[in-house]
């Protein structure tokens, strides 16, 4: 059974929420305009709008608030993005060029930094700044992810505990903002916020944990890519490998994954042992168990169509095919 995203309960909602966000990344300089209509164009399956709205949704009323709290996450995400793929020098997103193949980087670095300034002004021009705190607080966070990942990729960091940092950082906590920052929109509860955070967190953890395994290969993409190994990303089925196997072979993968990260038949024989060692069915029992936890949390709200709802986005996350 293949999860559907329940775009059906949201669906004036999400409509209202396009337009929102149209207005709110225009500009009146020609070539930002054009860049920034292109990337509108390729938004992809807006994932953390639809948290937004259903976390507000499930809390209260949906309000102004919330459509500009749903905007706010995609602006900052999107900039995320724009500025990731100069970090990785990625000529592709979403299976188009990225705005970096066709702008540059010099580009590329102020669109990032216009979206940034376009979040900061659609919150304070509304005075939105319980939510401007929340998502601050995210791209904060983003950030030291990023720079944690690059320091360790140096010295290959092997601790379970500080991948989960990086990944606590870097992905979940776009997520565990998006969630907080919908339920106070339309609660302006904290404690809601604070239990929609947790929520949208391990929602994220799991996430991550998913397209970590995707490097590997699964029945649905087929070959595994590798890519995160040709980055040097330590992810958590190489990290429990290592943990696991003998000096001389982590001494190999270690080597490998330095040296010759480019080397396709090396890279499938370091593939090959994580599916030995078993490194793929732990990443999965952990991305199971985040699962479970955010399903939990979940279940303290009462029953709902909305609940239901949430419940299908966390699942569609970790048995998600892409």
């Amino acid at each position: 059974m293949v999860m559907q995203l329940p775009t059906e309960l949201i669906r004036e909602e999400l409509e209202i929420f396009e337009q929102r966000f149209k207005e709110a990344v225009r500009s009146n300089a020609p070539l930002l305009d054009r860049i920034m209509r292109y990337v509108v164009k390729r938004k992809g399956k807006q994932l953390r709008p639809m948290f937004v709205l259903l976390s507000a949704k499930l809390c209260g009323p949906v309000t102004e608030t919330s459509y500009r709290a749903a905007s706010l996450v995609e602006i900052l995400h999107t900039a995320t993005l724009v500025h990731d793929d100069v970090v990785d020098d990625s000529m592709e997103r979403r299976g188009f060029f990225s705005t970096y193949a066709l702008w540059k980087a010099k580009a590329n670095v102020l669109i990032g930094d216009y979206l940034l300034a376009k979040g900061l002004l659609l919150s304070l021009d509304h005075n939105d700044y319980r939510i401007l705190h929340i998502l601050s607080d995210a791209v904060r966070l983003i950030s030291e992810g990023e720079l944690l990942q690059l320091e360790k990729a140096r010295s290959l960091n092997l601790r379970e505990d500080i991948y989960y940092e990086i990944i606590r950082s870097k992905t979940a906590s776009l997520l565990a903002s998006a969630c907080s920052a919908g339920a106070w929109s339309s609660s302006g509860d904290e404690n809601l916020a604070e239990k929609m955070r947790q929520f949208g967190e391990k929602t994220g953890m799991a996430f991550q944990i998913k397209d970590d395994l995707f490097d590997y290969g699964n029945e649905n993409v087929g070959k595994p890519t590798g890519n995160d190994i040709k980055e040097k990303k330590l992810t958590l089925p190489l990290i429990y490998t290592l943990n696991q196997t003998d000096k001389e072979t982590r001494r190999k993968i270690i080597y490998i994954v330095k040296n010759q990260n480019r080397d396709k038949e090396k890279v499938n024989w370091v593939i090959e042992k994580v599916r030995e060692t078993g490194g793929i069915r732990y990443a999965t029992e952990k991305m199971n168990q985040f699962r479970n936890e955010a399903l939990d949390i979940l279940h303290s709200f009462p029953e709902s169509p909305v609940r239901k709802g949430l419940e299908d986005m966390v699942l569609f996350v970790t048995d998600r095919k892409y």
